[in-house]
């Protein structure tokens, strides 16, 4: 399966979450918290200028995100999104 952070998918690309890391527990549960959680499909909607930090749609709302936060944090997969595949199978 293909992945890519966050931080990496161009805008308008929609991603599945494959899995959620973290450098401590505090920083994992408050993503988790969020709605970062794996099977979750994503959308980057909008970048800064500079490129940090970055707003991903998910769950019918907007969530803005550090770009080193995302870059640790959340893997997404574009492999079943290129081949229609549901979620349960991703």
């Amino acid at each position: 399966m293909e992945t890519t952070t966050l931080d990496k998918l161009p805008l308008g690309q929609e991603a599945i979450i494959a899995k959620v890391g973290g450098e401590g527990s505090i920083l994992r549960r408050r993503l988790l918290d969020m709605g970062l959680t794996p099977r979750t499909r994503v959308m980057v909607r909008k970048r800064a200028p500079l490129g940090d930090p970055l707003e991903i749609s998910l769950r019918g709302y907007e969530l803005t995100l550090r770009a080193d936060r995302a870059e640790a944090q959340a893997y997404g997969s574009t492999a079943a999104l290129r081949q229609n595949r549901p979620l349960s199978d991703a």
